[in-house]
C-alpha cells in the first residue's frame, strides 16, 4: 500500500516525482503530495488522484528544486483527506511513509505529553515527531533511536530541513534506490525509476541511505559498507496501455504469449524444481487470488498423488499453530512478492527450518530472495489493481507443478503445447463476454457455483467481479447452495455455474436445475455443449490439468464488461491497492 518516490539530482524535482506518482497510484489513491526541497521545504498536498495534484500545482508558485520526496495514499490511521496526506513535517523533519505503525497511539500519547503538537490523524506523523526529537546534527544516529521504538512495517524517504540529503530506510515494506548518472531515486518498486535508469540497489531491513548527488552511503547499526548495485531489465514502455481502453484489458490480452513465457521458462528450469513427490505434506500459503490459485494447486496435488495438501490464507497461517511434524514444503504465491502476511507466513516457515517455494513475478523481491527455491512468472508489470495475467500464470505454475508431481508431463506435451493458442481464442470471443454482461451489470447479487476445481475457479470469477463492479457476489461448492443460500435465490439472480470436470458434471447440473426452477438467470461456462439454460460459453475441452487456464479469462472478461457498463474505475477500484503491504 502507499506509493513513495524520491529524487536527488539536476532535474526538476517536480517533474520527476509527479511522473513516479503516476507509476505508483495503483498503490493508492486516496490522496497525494510532494515536498521540495532547495533552501526551504514546500509541501503541496491535495484528496484524489495523482491528477488533483497535477491541477493543484498549475495555480501555484512553485519553487525551484532539485530535491524531493513524492507520496501516494492508500488511508490507514485517518480518512483521507489534505490534512492526513502525505509528507508530514515535525520541526526539521519532512517524511513519507508506507506501511503502519503499531504501536503509535502509545507514541503519540507519550510525545504530545513531551509538548508536540500533531496535525493530522496519522501514525506517519509519530515517526517524524521522533526522529525530529532524537536530531540535532547526526541524521542517521536520529533515524536508527527512532525506528528502534517502532513496531510494525515502513518505508521511509526523510528530508531534513539542514541537509541537502535524501535519506531512506525499510521495514517489511517494500523500498529500492535508483543510481543514475549524478542523480539518485527512492521508490516503492522500480516503475518509477526505468524512466531514468537500469541501475539499483537492493535496501534490507532496516539498513539506512544516505543519498546525495555524490552517491549513496549504506548503513547499519551506524556501520557505513557498500552494496552491490544490479540491473534490471525491466523497460520504460511497460507502462503503456498500447490502444485498449484500460490497462486490465490490455493485461488479459497479454495472457497468452506470457502463459507461453511462462511455461518455456518453468521448463527450462525444471532440475531446479522442488519434487513434491519428495514431501508428505505441502502448506500453499497466499493471500485473495494468490490464495485461490493455491486452491487449484492443492485441488489437482491431491487428486493425482498421495501427498497431503493445505491451503491457507496467510494473515491465518503466521498467526496459527502449526505442527511441522511430517516433511514439510511451504509454498508462498504473491505477485509483488511483497505481500505482508505471506512474508510472515514465509519467514514463520523459514524459522522452523522448513524448505520453502516462492512463486512471484517481481524478481529481487522480498519473497524472492527469502524462498529456498523460487518459480518466476513472466507477467511483466501489472498495472491493473485487480490482478488478471499474474494470477493465470501462478494457476498455469501450480498446474505445471501438479501435472510434474503425478508424472504425466510427457503425455500432456501436446495440449501444453497449443494451449497459448487456445488460450487467445477465449480472449478473443468479447462479444460473448459483452452479451452476459448486459444480462447481469444491473443486479446486485450474483452467485458462482462449482464442485471441485470448478469452484476454486469459482472463487475467483466472484472476486474480479465483486473487487472491480461492486456488485455482491458469492462463490458456492454447488452442493452447499441448497444448504441454506438458495434462499436468496429469487427470479433473474444471475447464476454462474462452472462445469468442466465430467466426473462430477450431472452433480453440478442438478444444483443448476435447483436454482433455475426457482426463477435464477442461469448461466454455464463449461468445455462442451450444456443446452437448456439461459446462456452459455464453451470453451476447447483439454487435459484437466490444464482446463481451468481456459476457464479464468472468461470469468475476467465477464467482469470487465461488467464493470465497463457500471462506470467504475476499472483499473483503479475504490478502496482496494495493487500490492498490499500492511495488515
Amino acid at each position: 500500500m502507499c506509493g513513495i518516490v524520491g529524487y536527488i539530482g539536476k532535474r526538476n524535482a517536480v517533474d520527476v516525482l509527479i511522473n513516479g506518482l503516476k507509476c505508483l497510484e495503483y498503490r493508492g489513491y486516496d490522496s497525494a503530495g510532494i515536498a521540495l526541497k532547495n533552501k526551504e521545504i514546500q509541501i503541496i498536498k491535495s484528496l484524489g488522484r495523482i491528477s488533483a495534484l497535477e491541477e493543484k500545482l498549475k495555480g501555484m508558485n512553485i519553487i525551484k528544486a532539485n530535491t524531493g520526496l513524492g507520496h501516494t495514499r492508500w488511508a490507514t490511521h485517518g480518512i483521507p483527506s489534505e490534512k492526513n496526506a502525505h509528507p508530514h513535517t515535525i520541526g526539521k523533519v519532512t517524511i513519507v511513509h508506507n506501511g503502519i505503525i503499531e504501536n503509535a497511539r502509545e507514541l503519540r500519547k507519550r510525545l504530545e505529553a513531551e509538548g508536540v503538537k500533531f496535525n493530522s490523524d496519522t501514525d506517519t506523523e509519530v515517526i517524524a515527531a521522533l526522529i525530529n526529537k532524537y536530531y540535532s546534527e547526526d541524521a542517521i544516529m536520529a533515524i536508527e533511536k527512532a525506528i528502534n521504538e517502532l513496531q510494525g512495517s515502513y518505508a521511509l524517504g526523510i528530508i531534513f530541513a539542514d541537509k541537502d540529503e535524501l535519506y531512506a530506510v525499510r521495514k517489511d515494506s517494500p523500498l529500492i534506490l535508483g543510481v543514475g548518472k549524478d542523480e539518485y531515486f527512492i521508490a516503492s518498486d522500480m516503475t518509477p525509476i526505468v524512466n531514468y535508469t537500469n541501475k539499483y540497489i537492493l535496501l534490507e531491513e532496516k539498513e539506512i541511505a544516505k543519498i546525495s548527488t555524490t552517491g549513496i552511503d549504506i548503513y547499519s547499526n551506524s556501520n557505513k559498507f557498500n552494496k552491490d548495485i544490479l540491473t534490471t531489465d525491466l523497460s520504460s514502455n511497460n507502462g503503456d496501455k498500447d490502444g485498449y481502453e484500460h490497462y486490465m484489458l490490455k493485461e488479459i490480452n497479454e495472457e497468452p504469449i506470457l502463459l507461453k513465457n511462462t511455461i518455456a521458462s518453468f521448463l527450462k528450469n525444471i532440475n531446479d524444481i522442488p519434487k513434491l513427490t519428495d514431501y508428505e505434506e505441502i502448506h500453499i500459503v497466499g493471500c485473495g487470488s494468490a490464495m485461490y490459485a493455491g486452491i487449484v494447486g492443492k485441488t489437482l496435488i491431491e487428486e493425482n498423488t498421495n501427498i497431503h495438501v493445505m491451503c491457507e490464507v496467510a494473515s491465518e497461517y503466521r498467526y496459527k499453530k502449526i505442527n511441522y511434524d511430517r516433511k514439510t514444503l511451504v509454498i508462498v504465491i504473491s505477485q509483488s512478492g511483497e505481500t505482508a502476511d505471506t512474508i510472515a507466513a514465509l519467514r514463520k516457515a523459514n524459522d522452523n527450518k522448513i524448505d520453502t517455494l516462492g512463486i512471484v513475478n517481481v524478481k529481487g523481491s522480498t519473497i524472492a530472495r527469502e524462498s529456498s527455491k523460487q518459480i518466476y512468472i513472466e507477467a511483466g508489470p501489472e498495472i491493473a489493481v485487480a490482478t488478471t495475467k499474474a494470477y493465470i500464470l501462478q494457476v498455469a505454475v501450480m498446474s505445471l507443478l501438479s501435472l510434474l508431481s503425478a508424472k504425466m508431463l510427457d503425455d500432456a506435451k501436446d495440449d501444453l503445447e497449443k494451449l497459448p493458442t487456445l488460450l487467445k481464442e477465449v480472449v478473443d470471443r468479447r462479444d460473448d463476454y459483452k452479451k452476459i454482461a448486459k444480462e447481469i451489470f444491473n443486479n446486485t447479487n450474483i452467485f458462482f457455483i462449482g464442485r471441485k476445481i470448478d469452484y476454486a475457479i469459482s472463487l475467483e470469477g466472484s472476486l474480479k467481479l465483486k473487487e472491480i463492479s461492486y456488485i455482491h457476489s458469492e462463490a458456492y461448492q454447488a452442493g452447499e447452495l441448497k444448504h441454506g443460500t438458495i434462499a436468496l435465490i429469487d427470479k433473474d439472480v444471475p447464476v454462474i455455474a462452472i462445469i468442466t470436470d465430467n466426473s462430477i458434471k450431472c452433480k453440478t447440473l442438478s444444483n443448476l436445475e435447483e436454482v433455475k426452477s426457482r426463477g435464477a438467470k442461469t448461466i454455464v461456462i463449461s468445455n462442451e455443449r450444456i443446452p437448456g439454460y439461459n446462456y452459455e460459453i464453451v470453451v476447447p475441452k483439454v487435459n484437466s490439468f490444464f482446463q481451468s487456464i481456459l476457464i479464468v479469462p472468461c470469468l475476467q472478461l465477464i467482469a470487465y464488461e461488467v464493470a465497463r457498463l457500471k462506470g467504475c474505475d476499472v483499473d483503479k477500484p475504490k478502496n482496494l491497492a495493487k500490492s498490499v503491504t500492511v495488515e
